[in-house]
């Protein structure tokens, strides 16, 4: 870390890795819940690598995320927030299947450049709101027999679906949204027989301890001004 990148600015997936030490601190034992509950709150509220840093300095693989070398060079803007989550990678196929079970993807994960996901009296989740991108433009295939898959994505993700219900019903409500400028684009296909896919956009935990915050905030601003009119 150079001295000049504890005044860059954190991501969401940076908050994130900060928090997962914590929860395996009070799992072990290494903080009570009010020490977790009073870094995690930090956690959420850091804006930078600087505000991060000191939370898990005194645990164990407790060092705080740094930026990557080409962020020290170039901060991200507000107009580039996915330049850290695009990473690359094999262009084979990937699976998911689930047979009178279920399977799940979810947290910090890379989502290939294909994803094909099969649910026959079964379901599976496919949540990207945390992963990684292998390109900026992703394909999951669905097919879903008497079963179910659900493919959860962020804000700012471009959203095409694609799919065909028969007997069955394929969503297709984020069709056409737009994302962000250089963010990926994830292209849903397949078809749901007796079955169902649903394509959803969830905020991650962290924008919604975000939103949380600002309304907090908020609040307090409505009170304040509400004691300055009263005589």
């Amino acid at each position: 870390m150079t001295d000049n990148a504890p005044e860059l600015r954190a991501s969401d997936r940076d908050r994130e890795r900060v928090a997962e030490v914590l929860r395996d601190a009070l799992a072990e034992g290494r903080l009570d819940m009010e020490e977790f509950e009073e870094r995690l709150d930090a956690t959420y509220r850091a804006r930078t690598y600087g505000e991060l840093e000191p939370l898990t300095r005194d645990l164990p693989a407790g060092t705080a995320p740094g930026p990557p070398v080409d962020m020290v060079k170039r901060p991200a803007t507000a107009d580039e927030p996915w330049p850290g989550r695009i990473v690359g990678g094999d262009d084979s196929p990937s699976w998911a299947v689930a047979v009178l079970s279920g399977f799940q993807r979810k947290g910090r994960w890379t989502a290939p450049k294909r994803l094909n996901c099969v649910a026959f009296w079964g379901g599976g989740e496919i949540d990207l709101r945390d992963a990684d991108f292998a390109d900026r433009e992703i394909r999951i295939t669905c097919v879903a027999v008497m079963g179910g898959v659900q493919v959860i994505v962020p804000p700012g993700v471009e959203v095409v679906v694609r799919g065909v219900g028969v007997m069955g019903g394929f969503d297709h409500r984020e069709n056409g949204v737009l994302g962000d400028p250089g963010g990926p684009r994830v292209i849903v296909s397949g078809f749901a027989f007796w079955g169902g896919v649903g394509v959803e956009r969830k905020l991650t935990r962290a924008q919604k301890q975000e939103l949380r915050e600002e309304r907090r905030r908020e609040k307090l601003e409505r009170k304040a001004g509400r004691r300055e009119e009263s005589p």
